[in-house]
């Protein structure tokens, strides 16, 4: 995903960054404190520790809307009209699961992640939560696979 939101920065911005492929955010991460490298696309959570520490300085969210994470901290669509990179985490069960475990299981999740503990654990690992129904996330999925094919088939990135 990392990869993917700079490739679609190079995109819309009809700009030309160098890709150095790390094996993981953790050595990515070293490599940008270290000086190796001069700016990284990380997710929040291993970041903001290292942010609020004074050891890399987050410049702009790839959230299409502010994050409560990183009060004041500008998304790159305020400067970029349309540039949305998010990372989605869904849960899913085999495609033959009969709908009423899957209603249960929506509405259990639904509601645990509704209390105030769950909530504030997530967003104190770095993470915002949100539910949604199956439809919603098959949508999403279906749109992210159709945006990112694109980028994926444009910046020439293949599995290696």
């Amino acid at each position: 995903m990392n990869q993917l939101a700079a490739e679609l920065l190079n995109a819309m911005a009809k700009v030309r960054m160098l890709h150095v492929p790390y094996k993981g955010g953790g050595p990515a991460l070293t490599g940008v404190i270290g000086g190796q490298v001069q700016l990284m696309f990380g997710a929040a959570a291993p970041s903001l520790p290292l942010v609020k520490a004074g050891r890399l300085r987050a410049l702009a969210l790839t959230s299409a809307q502010p994050s409560a994470l990183y009060s004041g901290l500008p998304t790159m669509a305020e400067s970029l009209p349309g540039y949305e990179a998010n990372l989605m985490l869904g849960i899913f069960v085999p495609a033959r699961t009969a709908a009423s475990v899957v209603n249960r299981l929506t509405q259990t999740i639904a509601a645990i992640l509704k209390t105030a503990d769950i909530r504030d654990k997530f967003f104190n690992a770095g993470s915002e939560v949100m539910a949604s129904s199956p439809a919603e996330l098959a949508a999403a999925v279906k749109a992210d696979m159709a945006r990112w094919g694109k980028v994926i088939n444009e910046a020439g990135i293949r599995d290696e």
